[in-house]
């Protein structure tokens, strides 16, 4: 965290200080060598892990603000692996003629004279950068606070960039400054939710540690409606960040009108630092009390993948309706969560929860990222072509990279011998045996709705002829790809191989995930 943190600052002293054409490179070397760094610092900490005991290890740093366990290090591992292919979308420069996608000049109106100038001298905002890494920052630290204030303090350090980022499109500039605004105002009062729950839990428990929260709910059978209210709150801010319903609003005008790049960054760390944070705070602060939040949690996932898989069958737009595949796909990971059970009704060799989780979100962020990174390269004249006519025929146009994201959302659908089959494999398993099968038959109708929408992507781009469906006009321009860098094909040939490694052999990651242990109470 702190070499993430160091190299933001050194970003913005990048910005100050280096002159605006020679900032880019600048930028892209010194992110890419910090989250290198960063990784591979994460990689020796989970190799010198001290065991405390039974399957914990980890220790306790920062006079108790921040835990540094197996879980912790495997969640920093997924956000830094998942941001260094953001940071390459981020730099790509071959699909814009030479630019970014991201606005020449943020503070100049969209179709001023102003915009114009800057877009024709080839104007460029390198603060992306620096943005990035905080939001990574804050993602760190999320799962790893130990203590409610320190969790409120990440969750804004993550979101204020990414309120930011959504709103530096170079194209489509309102629809971008629309999602942005959008985001902030319900990131707001999402996080006013939040905080109002810390205040409330800390009235119930004395302490905002999250131990001390435990031996209060395991001791104190008074104010349980401090206690109640406290928790609902809580899982208010958390169960928006990761866009569950009924809170998932934001996520389809979002993922639409943001920067594709950023979309597919926001898409895969973001769900992995919420969901870190989640398990912990659930798992570690109110474990004791699980009877309490599983009711709500079997409601909640039910719910949001019932809202994501219905809703996504309507979508006229690719990008939307991998936002609502998101929210679906946020329904399925509840399943898991909601999976825990205690040491003692396990059996030997068992997935537990926390593993189910912590896979699942390996086979979801791989696929995420590289299923935008291809939306980014199919174009028209307008840029991004996201609407489905356009997409009509693109399998025949481009074989390849329409079986490239054929396969991204045949994973995502859960098709066997992908990642996406072993993933849900996982969760429904751990559901199934905490005695969740109401919940788990929801989740198989819901898959079953989703290989529906997928599979009529799939239909459009290879099985519809696009000369003969296009109309008359720009209305039935049909898109084509264009030709990324190696920054771009680096990410998409990533997440391929992830997918379909994760999909035949996923026994190293699965025992991976065990091997980071349970959470350091």
């Amino acid at each position: 965290m702190l070499v993430v943190f160091g190299v933001a600052c050194l970003g913005v002293l990048v910005e100050a200080f280096l002159p605006r054409e020679r900032r880019y490179l600048a930028q892209t070397v010194l992110t890419l060598v910090g989250l290198v760094a960063a990784l591979v610092g994460t990689c020796l900490i989970a190799r010198d892990l001290t065991s405390l005991g039974g399957v914990a290890r980890g220790l306790i740093a920062a006079e108790g603000t921040i835990v540094v366990d197996g879980p912790t290090v495997f969640f920093w591992g997924l956000i830094l692996v998942f941001a260094i292919g953001g940071v390459l979308l981020f730099a790509e420069r071959r699909l814009e003629g030479g630019l970014s996608a991201f606005a020449g000049q943020a503070a100049a109106l969209p179709g001023s004279e102003a915009e114009r100038q800057a877009s024709s001298q080839g104007l460029d905002h390198t603060e992306v950068y620096p943005l990035l890494l905080f939001a990574v920052g804050g993602m760190m630290l999320f799962p790893a606070a130990n203590d409610l204030l320190t969790m409120f303090v990440a969750l804004e350090v993550l979101s204020l960039p990414l309120y930011l980022l959504c709103g530096l499109a170079r194209r489509r500039r309102l629809l971008s400054q629309e999602a942005a605004m959008k985001y902030f105002l319900l990131g707001a009062f999402s996080s006013g939710f939040f905080l109002y729950g810390v205040a409330l839990v800390y009235g119930f428990a004395g302490s905002m540690q999250l131990s001390a929260i435990n031996e209060a709910v395991r001791n104190d059978t008074q104010n349980q409606t401090l206690l109640l209210i406290g928790l609902g709150m809580l899982s208010v801010g958390l169960l928006f960040k990761v866009g569950a319903a009924p809170f998932q609003a934001w996520t389809p005008d979002v993922y639409q009108g943001a920067p594709t790049a950023v979309t597919a960054f926001m898409a895969a760390c973001t769900k992995v630092a919420a969901f870190g944070a989640m398990l912990r705070l659930l798992y570690v602060a109110f474990g004791s009390d699980r009877w309490t939040w599983q009711p709500m949690l079997w409601v909640v996932a039910v719910l949001t993948m019932v809202v994501g898989a219905v809703l996504a069958v309507v979508q006229t737009d690719v990008k939307r309706m991998l936002a609502y595949s998101s929210v679906a796909h946020t329904g399925f990971l509840l399943v898991g969560v909601l999976g825990v059970q205690s040491a003692s009704d396990m059996t030997s060799g068992q997935v537990t929860s926390l593993q189910a989780v912590l896979f699942y979100l390996t086979t979801y962020g791989f696929a995420m990222i590289g299923a935008f990174a291809v939306v980014t390269l199919v174009r028209d004249s307008g840029g991004e072509a996201t609407q489905f006519s356009r997409w009509a025929g693109l399998g025949r146009r481009a074989p390849l990279l329409g079986g490239l994201f054929a396969f991204f959302l045949l994973s995502m659908a859960g098709i066997p011998l992908t990642a996406g089959f072993v993933g849900k494999w996982a969760v429904f398993t751990v559901a199934l045996a905490a005695g969740a099968w109401p919940v788990v038959i929801a989740a198989i109708l819901c898959s079953i709705v989703a290989v529906f929408f997928y599979v009529r992507v799939i239909v459009l781009m290879f099985f519809v002829d696009g000369e003969s469906s296009a109309t008359a006009g720009a209305a039935g321009e049909l898109a084509s790809v264009t030709k990324p860098s190696l920054l771009t094909a680096g990410t998409i040939g990533v997440g391929v191989l992830a997918t379909l490694v994760l999909g035949v052999v996923p026994g190293p990651v699965l025992t991976l995930a065990a091997h980071a242990g349970q959470f350091v109470r």
